[in-house]
C-alpha cells in the first residue's frame, strides 16, 4: 500500500514515515523543506534501512505536484503540509489563508483527477476554540481563535464537503491535542527556528542551557497548581494513530472525526517537575502574566479512536520526557543544513 505524505519531513509527517514502514507499507514523501531539513531524509534511511522515495516540491504548485500522482500509484494520502504557528498567523494572516487552504484544494483536485479516495488530515483541537466542556469530544460545537485555527476548521468542512459530493471519498479528521517527545533513537524530532511557540522544545532549550529560563504564563488558573492543563502525546504514538487511520478508510466511505490524545491532562508545572525527575535536570521558570486567549484546560476524550481506529496512545509522561531530552541532548541546535 502506497501512502502520500505530504510535509513528510516535518516533526509529524517523518515519525509517521518510520511507523508506516514498520508496518509494511511504501511512503512517498513530498516537502519543500519550508520548516524542516533534507537531513531528516538520511536520519530516516539510517532508522528505517530504506532509502525515502522523495519529492522536493510545494504541493501549491499543481503542474508539478502531478508528477507525484503520474509516476505513483497512491492508495492513501496523509495531509501534513501547511504553515503552523498560532502567533504568526495573527501577524501574517493572508500567507495562512492562502498556503493552507491553497495546497489542500489542490491535493483534493489531483486526488480525483488521478481516482485517489482514501485521505488522512493533520487537524487540531484548535478546532474546539474556548470550550470549557472537559474532556473534549468530537461532537462539540467548533470555532476558532486564531487565522491558523480557522485554516484548519475550513480544511475540515472542504473535506466534509467533498465527502458528500463524492461518495468514494473516505477521510479522516485527525484532531492533534499537544505532541511532544521525539524517536527513541534521537535521529528525528520536533526543531523549530528561533525560540519556540511549544511548551517542550522550550523545556529542553533551558535544560540545555540554550535559554535561560521557562516562563510560565499564569498560575491562578482553576487547576491543582494553577498553571495551565494540557492533553500531551508522544508523537510516535501520534505517528501510529496515522497508520491506523489508513488501514480504517480501507473499510469504509465518508467522513469521521477523531480526537488524537491521551485523555489525561498534565499542567505545565506537572510536566516541568516529570522533566526534571526523567532527567536528574533542574528548569529553572519564572511566573509571568496569562496569554490572551488560554483557557485553564484542553484534554481529549479519545475513547472513538480506540473503539473505530483500535488505536490508543501507549507512551507515558516520562518517555515523553525522556526521547525529548535524547534528542535535544544529541541535536543542540535541530537539523542544520
Amino acid at each position: 500500500m502506497k501512502v502520500l505524505l505530504t510535509g513528510g519531513t516535518g516533526f509529524i509527517g517523518s515519525h509517521t514515515y518510520v511507523e508506516l514502514i514498520n508496518e509494511g507499507f511504501e511512503p512517498i514523501i513530498v516537502d519543500n523543506y519550508y520548516n524542516s531539513s533534507p537531513l531528516v531524509l538520511e536520519r530516516l534511511e539510517k532508522i528505517t534501512g530504506v532509502k525515502p522515495i522523495f519529492y522536493n516540491i510545494n504541493i501549491c504548485n499543481k503542474d508539478a505536484f502531478k508528477q507525484v500522482f503520474e509516476e505513483n500509484e497512491i492508495d492513501c494520502v496523509i495531509h501534513f503540509a501547511g504553515y503552523k504557528a498560532v502567533g504568526e498567523s495573527v501577524q501574517i494572516p493572508l500567507a495562512y489563508y492562502n498556503n493552507n487552504l491553497n495546497s489542500t484544494l489542490v491535493l483534493c483536485e489531483l486526488m480525483q483527477e488521478y481516482n485517489v479516495h482514501n485521505l488522512v488530515f493533520s487537524s487540531s483541537a484548535t478546532v474546539y476554540g474556548t470550550n470549557t466542556t472537559m474532556p473534549l469530544t468530537e461532537n462539540l460545537p467548533t470555532g476558532c481563535t486564531n487565522p491558523y485555527g480557522w485554516t484548519k476548521y475550513m480544511i475540515e468542512q472542504i473535506l466534509q464537503d467533498l465527502c458528500i459530493a463524492n461518495k468514494d471519498f473516505s477521510v479522516a479528521l485527525l484532531r492533534y491535542f499537544n505532541p511532544v517527545g521525539a524517536h527513541a533513537s534521537g535521529l528525528i524530532g520536533e526543531s523549530p527556528k528561533g525560540i519556540p511557540n511549544n511548551l517542550m522544545p522550550y523545556i529542553t532549550q533551558v535544560a540545555s542551557g540554550k535559554l535561560a529560563k521557562l516562563r510560565v504564563f499564569g498560575n491562578d488558573y482553576s487547576t491543582h497548581d494553577g498553571t495551565g492543563k494540557r492533553d500531551f502525546i508522544h508523537v510516535v504514538d501520534l505517528a501510529r494513530a496515522h497508520v491506523a487511520a489508513c488501514k480504517f478508510l480501507n473499510k469504509q466511505k465518508g467522513c469521521e472525526v477523531f480526537n488524537i490524545g491521551t485523555g489525561k491532562g498534565y499542567t505545565v508545572l506537572d510536566l516541568v517537575q516529570s522533566f526534571e525527575k526523567a532527567n536528574g535536570l533542574s528548569i529553572p521558570y519564572e511566573i509571568v502574566e496569562r496569554r490572551p486567549g488560554d483557557i485553564a484546560e484542553c484534554y481529549a476524550d479519545a475513547s472513538k479512536a480506540k473503539k473505530l481506529l483500535h488505536w490508543e496512545a501507549k507512551l507515558d509522561i516520562v518517555d515523553m520526557c525522556k526521547d525529548a531530552w535524547n534528542w535535544q541532548k544529541n541535536n543542540p541546535e535541530g537539523l542544520v543544513n
